[in-house]
């Protein structure tokens, strides 16, 4: 399908204006963002994703923001506008989160960010949840084990940089699976408590949430006394050595 793209300076009416100062704003509001999102670069945006707000589709929607598809030239970018109702005064903080992670080559690409917007690199694919619903019995197991593993391995790496995701526990909503596999939404994330993205995003794949009812009939998950004992392990340690016994056990 054709992905129709819109100059952004011609987003300034009702209902496809409400983006820009969503949940509402006044007129003076929606002229300023789109003067801040043209100083980033983006010249246009595409309504479209499985998510609405009133009759308007997007990509993404959170407390703090809710995300769009915009294009810089050629290059398609997500596009994550604040909430004019957020607790947050500024997307400064996420950006520099992201800017951090980057380094280690984890979650999507920052391209740009100001006080109201976060300029990303879009990845084209499909939520975790979603993906794995598409699975059937016996169906791409060792594309599902690269998939865990990925997300396991950039899990190890935020704890070692001592940032928590915060929102791991619902993985369906948080990973990208695409080309790559890509950890999302850092707005909830954390350098000031104590990291849990291993021990979240394994009990997430593995015991009793819904993805992982799916995942069991894909491949054969461990027993949930021996997940428990390793992910107890690795709490309490930490290493390389501990999180290389939790790939083990989950025969990755």
């Amino acid at each position: 399908m054709k992905q129709s793209f819109v100059k952004i300076s011609k987003i300034t009416e009702p209902p496809y204006s409400d983006i820009w100062v969503y949940p509402k704003g006044t007129r003076a509001q929606i002229k300023s963002r789109i003067k801040e999102l043209k100083v980033l670069g983006v010249e246009s945006i595409s309504f479209q994703g499985k998510l609405e707000i009133g009759t308007i589709s997007i990509l993404g929607k959170g407390y703090v923001g809710i995300v769009v598809l915009g294009k810089i030239g050629r290059k398609k970018v997500a596009i994550k506008i604040r909430r004019n109702d957020s607790p947050r005064k500024n997307l400064k903080r996420e950006a520099g989160l992201l800017k951090i992670i980057n380094k280690h080559k984890i979650g999507p690409k920052l391209v740009a960010s100001s006080k109201n917007f976060l300029v990303m690199e879009y990845l084209d694919g499909e939520k975790i949840g979603d993906w794995v619903d598409g699975l059937k019995k016996n169906e791409k197991s060792s594309q599902l084990k690269l998939i865990i593993k990925k997300v396991l391995e950039d899990c190890y790496s935020l704890d070692r940089i001592g940032l928590d995701h915060g929102e791991l526990s619902n993985l369906s909503k948080h990973v990208i699976v695409g080309k790559k596999t890509t950890i999302i939404d850092f707005e909830s994330s954390s350098m000031d408590r104590k990291v849990s993205n291993v021990t979240s995003a394994t009990q997430a794949f593995c015991i009793g949430s819904r993805i992982s009812k799916i995942i069991g009939r894909v491949y054969k998950i461990p027993k949930k006394q021996k997940m428990i004992t390793v992910l107890r392990r690795y709490k309490h340690e930490g290493t390389r050595e501990s999180f290389e016994n939790l790939l083990a056990v989950l025969k990755l």
